[in-house]
């Protein structure tokens, strides 16, 4: 076991270990060791000036789902933007479950690089479940307030998938959407552009969000999809 792995198993917590496994069918329950994401963000900051580092980082694919965890939490802290979009590339397509995925936020992100876009629609564009998923969280995280666009829904209206993780995240970021920018993507709604479930499920995240007003829900149950 490596020096890193054992620290991970000092600040296991087996009752929240079995909480998460219920949580991610996805993940096998004897790679969850049971860190709580409070403990992972501070072992994140202790470890992110340390020179070994980069071996971690590079040692893909990892064993445990906290050291995915941790690896994500550190890459959300790098400051270049080229870095952080580097450390993505290699990590992203060896992410395995939802909770890793929505765990990342890049701090670099959050000053939405003219670039970013871009890559952005190529991560949408992989056909990867969590790189998927990926994308669309960072065009919800980044990109309904300030530097909206029209097109950024159309991108993920436009993505056609199987996987239940990546319908779901379409419905939470057009609910999501509604809560912030309503005329702009309503038509989605309207005009059917969604499929049935995927529809469906983003009236019943809307229906459900505090940011819509009871005059909106009325409004999204009665285009309800049978």
């Amino acid at each position: 076991m490596t020096n890193l792995q054992e620290k991970l198993f000092a600040l296991q917590d087996p009752q929240y270990r079995d909480f998460q496994c219920k949580l991610m069918p996805t993940v096998p329950p004897e790679t969850v060791i049971g860190v709580r994401t409070p403990a992972l963000r501070k072992l994140a900051k202790e470890l992110s000036g340390d020179g070994a580092l980069g071996a971690f980082l590079t040692a893909l694919p990892h064993r445990y789902y906290d050291e995915n965890n941790l690896h994500g939490l550190i890459l959300s802290g790098f400051k270049s933007y080229g870095e952080t979009v580097a450390a993505l590339d290699a990590f992203l397509p060896w992410v395995d479950n939802w909770a890793t995925c929505d765990l990342m936020s890049p701090k670099a992100f959050k000053k939405r690089p003219p670039e970013l876009p871009l890559k952005i629609q190529e991560w949408l564009l992989s056909g990867e479940t969590y790189t998927v998923r990926f994308g669309m969280e960072a065009l919800m995280s980044f990109y309904l307030d300030e530097g909206f666009s029209p097109e950024y829904p159309a991108w993920v209206a436009a993505v056609r998938s199987e996987e239940y993780y990546v319908n779901m995240m379409i419905a939470w970021y057009f609910a999501t959407a509604l809560a912030k920018r309503w005329d702009a993507v309503l038509p989605y709604l309207t005009e059917r552009r969604l499929e049935r479930w995927t529809h469906n499920k983003t009236i019943q995240k809307a229906v459900e969000s505090f940011r819509i007003t009871e005059e909106q829900k009325s409004f999204l149950r009665a285009l309800r999809l049978k």
